[in-house]
């Protein structure tokens, strides 16, 4: 993903998502759309001084040391592709967001979540939890050392398919800022079939969705690796996701 923003962007620090990149709701054939979307209008509030300076240094109260999903233990490794996966978190004017919180939940290689709502015919890995957090570096980094999710099927009538993908939480530096979103992987024929990810109109918000794989020739042959920024607000914002 390109995160050169233009020169002539204004700041904003409240700029809020433009037309086309949030999620039409409800999507056709996911049930759980109205178990993750409020059923009336949000209501506008002013921008005080609370919401747009807190919570304050939210990583002291969280603990932000869980980036090796893949490993549980020494000797118990998660099946499947083992994955690096690296980003920045910045803000609407394209600064590195410091200290903010990432926390990241998948299913394992199988398809299926370590959550007991999730009882589909797939096995569980005794190794895997699939849930992490992280804190920013002063250059808005983060890393997270895990394995490429499976898909799995959406049990409705007119079944179809969530292609593997990333659950992200990001809680920058005011509770303006906290984004929920997704994290598709490039090339997967299944991308263009997921409803959730067509439910944004904007063909190039879709596109900040998918990340960029890195060439092996950076990371070597012991896992593969994806890098994906993730903008806060902003006419350049990562969509969220439902």
């Amino acid at each position: 993903m390109d995160t050169n923003l233009p020169v002539d962007l204004p700041p904003n620090r409240f700029d809020p998502f433009p037309p086309g990149i949030e999620p039409e709701v409800p999507v056709p054939g996911y049930p759980n759309t109205w178990t993750h979307t409020p059923a009336q209008p949000l209501l506008r509030r002013p921008v005080t001084r609370t919401e747009a300076t807190g919570p304050m240094d939210l990583w002291r109260k969280l603990p932000c040391d869980e980036s090796n999903l893949a490993v549980l233990a020494p000797g118990r490794i998660a099946m499947g592709q083992l994955t690096h996966m690296s980003g920045r978190i910045l803000d609407e004017d394209g600064r590195p967001v410091r200290g903010g919180v990432v926390e990241l939940w998948q299913a394992n290689a199988a398809g299926r979540y370590f959550h007991p709502i999730d009882q589909r015919d797939a096995p569980l890995d005794p190794n895997f939890i699939g849930n992490g957090r992280v804190r920013t570096d002063e250059e808005g980094r983060y890393a997270f050392f895990t394995i490429k999710p499976g898909a799995y099927p959406v049990p409705v009538k007119d079944t179809w398919w969530r292609p593997p993908h990333v659950h992200f939480s990001v809680l920058g530096p005011s509770s303006l800022s906290r984004l929920v979103t997704q994290m598709y992987f490039p090339g997967d024929p299944m991308n263009e079939w997921d409803r959730i990810l067509n439910s944004l109109p904007d063909p190039a918000a879709r596109g900040r969705l998918i990340a960029r794989q890195t060439h092996p020739a950076e990371v070597g042959d012991g896992w593969i690796a994806f890098t994906h920024d993730i903008v806060l607000r902003g006419r350049h914002a990562t969509p969220e996701a439902p």
